[in-house]
């Protein structure tokens, strides 16, 4: 496992696409619909736009500086969703990750407009009693990332409104396990509420999990 923080090396570029490919492999995201990032010193490592997972190589990926001074760097434009994986990882700067998809039931979700309750006592690895939606914004637009980056200003998580679903992860591998949490919540919750009406825990119930999930999934280092 990779340590934190990162720095820009092929081991990281190899790990992004890595991951990108298990993303796909355990059906949280279809095709290239899906980004990855990874803070790597004051920069950002993102996945190339359009290019399948299959067929990207390390040098692929397109490093941009996390303040937003300076040009991209690599022979391929960054995916389309750079703006909010760069205001995020500058919000966050305990986070190391983003990861962004398309898991169907989360998207289900955002195209209800919902966010997701606190159906089950794991929405609390998401830092509180639900995971919020963030309202729609055209795809790779700076609103988009304003929006996404104020809903998650508490949170690790949040759906996006016509769209899908991201989060951030300490590590490559937290962000990845965070996702499919997500998408699993997601799934819960609509087929219980297929069969009744979901039981939602109360704040006091949340704010006792809160405390014991502190430190709960992979290590972060």
């Amino acid at each position: 496992m990779l340590k934190t923080p990162y720095s820009d090396t092929l081991e990281l570029r190899q790990s992004i696409i890595d991951t990108c490919i298990e993303m796909n492999r355990r059906g949280i995201n279809q095709g290239t619909s899906g980004n990855i990032s990874a803070r790597a010193g004051d920069r950002m490592l993102i996945t190339p736009s359009g290019v399948p997972y299959d067929r990207m190589t390390p040098e692929m990926l397109v490093s941009m500086p996390i303040d937003g001074k300076g040009d991209p760097e690599g022979d391929f434009p960054p995916s389309t969703e750079w703006q909010f994986h760069l205001a995020l990882l500058r919000a966050k700067p305990e986070m190391h990750a983003v990861v962004h998809a398309h898991p169907v039931h989360c998207t289900a979700l955002a195209i209800n407009r919902e966010e997701i309750p606190a159906c089950h006592y794991m929405i609390a690895i998401f830092g509180g009693n639900s995971v919020p939606l963030a309202g729609y914004s055209l795809f790779g637009s700076e609103d988009l990332a304003d929006d996404v980056t104020n809903t998650m200003r508490e949170r690790s998580g949040c759906l996006m409104a016509n769209h899908g679903a991201v989060v951030v992860g300490e590590t490559l591998e937290k962000g990845l396990w965070r996702l499919e949490e997500l998408e699993v919540l997601a799934k819960a919750y609509i087929l219980s509420r297929t069969i009744g009406t979901p039981h939602i825990l109360g704040d006091d119930e949340i704010g006792a999990v809160l405390g014991a999930v502190k430190n709960y999934g992979l290590k972060t280092t």
